[in-house]
């Protein structure tokens, strides 16, 4: 190999290296975790800490009760979640959406309130409920459902309480 040769494979090895590492940085979070509240992996988003820009508001029936909640559908939504929300205001809760039943797991990674999170099949039947507390902690514990979900549902801590076991429907719209 020529001296030329040898600097260009020097490079090379060089640069995959940098690659790897560049990689290895990128995934340092945890890759199971919804931020609070989020999808099966961290996502960078552009939305204000503490605000629900972006996130459109539809109404369900939680218990036969209808719940007006913020939807949270995209790999973006999921990972910002309710992190920084003070108050849910005029909203009964978030309702995270998957694409496919997950069992991606939940954290409270800069969330402020404390939250109880339903977990539904497809087909609104109830899976399991959690209660979640504010992380203070790094790394933050992530809390997994009793089984595969679709549907995800955060609400201020005690929303379920009165409920044995919530169902979730949909309303028109």
């Amino acid at each position: 190999m020529t001296d030329g040769g040898w600097h260009r494979g020097v490079l090379l090895v060089a640069g995959c290296w940098l690659l790897v590492a560049v990689l290895a940085a990128c995934t340092a979070t945890p890759t199971d975790a919804t931020t609070a509240t989020t999808s099966s992996a961290t996502v960078a988003t552009t939305f204000p800490a503490g605000s629900l820009d972006g996130f459109e508001r539809r109404g369900v029936v939680v218990s036969g009760a209808p719940w007006t909640v913020a939807v949270a559908d995209t790999p973006a939504l999921r990972s910002q979640g309710l992190m920084g929300i003070a108050d849910l205001g005029d909203l009964s809760g978030m309702l995270f959406v998957f694409d496919d039943d997950t069992d991606a797991g939940f954290w409270m990674k800069d969330t402020l309130i404390p939250l109880d999170v339903a977990f539904f099949t497809v087909d609104g039947g109830f899976v399991d409920l959690l209660s979640m507390v504010p992380c203070v902690d790094d790394p933050c514990p992530t809390y997994h459902a009793s089984g595969p979900y679709r549907y995800a549902l955060e609400a201020d801590s005690g929303a379920f309480a009165a409920m044995d076991r919530p169902s979730l429907g949909f309303t028109e719209g």
